[in-house]
């Protein structure tokens, strides 16, 4: 095997396909990236692990075509380091010598034959605007739980209905909702699919720089497998196996009293008000007829307070959050306002965006979020 390729764009793709790579591989070679290239001047550079697949294709100058395994994260970490010329690289029996200007680095092969088949790509269900896809797996992945232990919530529930994608979220102390709309390949598909979060979240930020992503997926046909395709980039995963919970019932019918503050100003102010606040400690928001109150902190320890203008709709109400929690709520909006609808002072509080003081909120992104019991 022997091509030149340029510096910029094996880097770029391999270290794509290393994100997916697995810290602690179950065997060696799934610790490396496979790479093809063909007599027609196109690389495949692939990576997988049983679960997650990558795929990507790049053009290069090929005078010898061939298959190689080498270690993922090195090549990507050399590519990366390379300078900017171009880059050459040669296969010599066990051993792929990489050469760029006066660079030269040897790498050992892994045995290319013990590396398994990646899955086959599912037929194509649709396409999705790549900066919607984007915008709309961050607001709802910071609500995905990070413990492992409880593998269901760490995965979105993708819920497809026609035009319409609903994607929903929770660690069961908060809850994110968000719909979008898409270009199906059938006008009545429905299916649900459970998609662990962190590979949403690298799929959407890789290939959402793309017009439209390809979004295919298979269930009930013995694998259930979600894929992701743009710009010559593809990448699969296995879906989460389980029931998750329904939380869309969650979400209150009706909130008696709402508040609406300045989505920015609010969060810089909880963000000054938290420097005071040790772990677990949480910040206390008291809603009155024109403004807010933000405070942290009691008795002896260090304390902090500030008032903001805010409009209320309905009694008096106090409640805590968790700082980050909170933070992570507001920072995921994209309006200039943020209503928070309350049922109860003890009772998860909705998050909505508005786009004036004045105006209706907007339901395509909620977010709900569990107060935390303070003493009175």
């Amino acid at each position: 095997m022997k091509f030149r390729v340029e510096r910029d764009v094996l880097a770029d793709a391999v270290t794509w396909i290393a994100r997916s790579l697995p810290t602690r591989p179950p065997v060696p070679v799934l610790a490396g990236v496979r790479i093809e290239a063909d007599a027609s001047g196109v690389l495949h550079l692939s990576s997988f692990d049983y679960e997650v697949s990558a795929r990507s294709e790049i053009a290069a100058e090929v005078s010898e075509p061939g298959v190689v395994l080498v270690s993922g994260r090195l090549l990507a970490e050399i590519s990366r380091a390379l300078p900017a010329k171009p880059v050459d690289v040669v296969l010599d029996g066990t051993k792929v010598t990489v050469t760029c200007g006066a660079s030269r680095f040897t790498l050992l092969t892994m045995p290319v034959e013990d590396y398994p088949a990646l899955p086959a790509m599912p037929a194509i269900s649709g396409t999705v605007d790549g900066d919607q896809l984007t915008q709309a797996v961050a607001q709802v992945t910071v609500a995905a739980s990070r413990d492992d232990t409880l593998p269901l919530l760490t995965g979105v529930r993708m819920e497809i209905e026609g035009e319409r994608i609903t994607l929903l979220a929770t660690d069961r102390y908060r809850l994110a909702l968000r719909e979008l709309t898409w270009h199906p390949s059938s006008p009545d598909i429905s299916n649900v699919a459970l998609v662990r979060a962190r590979t949403l979240s690298d799929a959407a930020k890789s290939l959402g720089s793309s017009a439209q992503v390809n979004v295919a997926l298979a269930t009930g046909t013995g694998v259930d497998l979600i894929g992701f395709e743009a710009g010559g980039r593809h990448t699969t995963s296995l879906l989460v196996d389980g029931d998750y919970p329904a939380v869309r019932r969650l979400f209150p019918d009706e909130t008696p009293i709402h508040a609406v503050v300045g989505t920015q100003v609010l969060s810089d102010a909880a963000k000054r008000v938290a420097l005071v606040a040790e772990r677990n400690t949480p910040i206390r928001l008291s809603f009155s007829e024109s403004q807010v109150v933000l405070d942290a902190g009691q008795g002896d320890d260090a304390q902090a307070s500030e008032a903001l203008e805010a409009s209320l709709v309905g009694d008096d109400i106090s409640v805590a959050f968790n700082p980050q929690f909170l933070l992570d709520g507001l920072g995921a909006l994209t309006t200039d306002f943020v209503r928070l609808s309350f049922t109860h002072p003890n009772k998860p509080v909705e998050f909505t965006g508005q786009a004036s003081l004045e105006g209706d909120d907007i339901k395509e992104y909620r977010y709900l979020l569990v107060p935390i019991r303070f003493a009175s």
